[in-house]
């Protein structure tokens, strides 16, 4: 049996949930769709600054058609970092249009630069996928992230997220000595718990990364999804927890190696009551997201039947068996986790 589903199907948008989307501003109109970005000519592979193989490549368009492009992507920009203010866009030019076939949205990777400073922007054009977007609205609604996107039919338009790969970061990052290994240890300790409460799937070290901040004494670490196709879909429970992964050992190691289990226990519960926190804040929001998620098919009937018998017999509670959609498996294992954070008192 396959860990992870080689090549997850992509599930239409609902009525019901395009109509929430477009209450939260999240559904516009956009001047440029997905399926025109497929009209490139030709495309070359681009390679980093070592000449390796990125997996991306670099297309090209006809002239006409480049220019129409062009001048729709910098309005897109404008919508999704000035509220579609068109003043922004007389300094704006699209530098390189970038095409990836790897991954379940065939990203089109949108390199935006301002002339005046020659400083870089990237966001991101990909094939809509419901379960996708149910992913970036639950990081939207309890995580610590805020994260912007556009839907339109079936383009999905996102921002680019910044921060150091987490495969560079567990190569290059651990060996130095300035680094605050147990800041590191706990915020993966938070972001495991992160994932498995709302049911993130595929957290290998490739699709998060680390966003470090210096801070007045020391550097403060935060690491965030940067891919949300696994969304609840797979039926396999270690799936959603990134301690599982074989390229994040270096980091359970670490975790190990520096807190005892008590200590591990304390911070997943401290994240827990900061997701509780975060659910508070947007109740009703919240509660037309699940009324719309429950209600949507996202996964196959056999990986729903999987998970939930595993997420039952994990919290030994028999409220799973009851699920029949994922979005009623997800909600379900939210309540659950932040009840149980309630009945310990880290609610007030």
């Amino acid at each position: 049996m396959k860990v992870i589903s080689r090549k997850k199907p992509s599930y239409p948008i609902s009525r019901d949930f395009r109509s929430y989307l477009r209450q939260y501003n999240r559904d516009c109109e956009l001047p440029v769709e997905y399926a025109d970005l497929m009209q490139f000519r030709e495309g070359i592979p681009l390679t980093d600054r070592n000449g390796k193989d990125t997996l991306w490549e670099t297309v090209f368009y006809e002239p006409l058609t480049f220019r129409r492009i062009n001048e729709a992507l910098i309005r897109i920009y404008a919508m999704l970092k000035a509220a579609g203010n068109t003043g922004v866009m007389e300094h704006l030019l699209i530098d390189r249009i970038d095409f990836c076939v790897f991954g379940n949205s065939c990203p089109f990777r949108i390199r935006i630069v301002n002339q005046y400073n020659d400083n870089a922007d990237y966001f991101y054009v990909k094939k809509a996928d419901a379960s996708r977007i149910y992913g970036l609205e639950l990081e939207e609604l309890l995580s610590p992230n805020s994260i912007n996107f556009l839907v339109h039919h079936e383009t999905l338009i996102e921002q680019h997220i910044i921060g150091i790969p987490g495969d560079t970061f567990i190569r290059d990052y651990f060996k130095r000595p300035e680094l605050n290994k147990v800041r590191v240890a706990k915020e993966f300790i938070r972001f495991n718990e992160r994932c498995f409460v709302r049911l993130l799937g595929d957290m290998r070290a490739y699709n998060y990364v680390v966003r470090v901040t210096p801070d007045f004494e020391d550097e403060q670490y935060r690491v965030r999804p940067i891919d949300f196709d696994q969304q609840s879909y797979e039926g396999r429970r270690t799936i959603y927890l990134p301690q599982f992964f074989k390229d994040n050992l270096a980091v359970v190691e670490l975790c190990t190696g520096l807190l005892n289990y008590e200590t591990m226990v304390q911070y997943q519960n401290e994240e827990r009551a900061l997701i509780a926190r975060r659910a508070n804040t947007a109740p009703y929001r919240l509660n037309n997201l699940k009324v719309c998620m429950c209600e949507d098919n996202l996964s196959e009937e056999e990986k729903i039947h999987q998970l939930r018998r595993e997420l039952a017999d994990y919290h030994d509670n028999k409220e799973f068996l009851r699920c029949e959609t994922m979005g009623e498996v997800v909600f379900t294992n939210i309540e659950y986790c932040l009840s149980v954070a309630s009945d310990m008192g880290l609610i007030p």
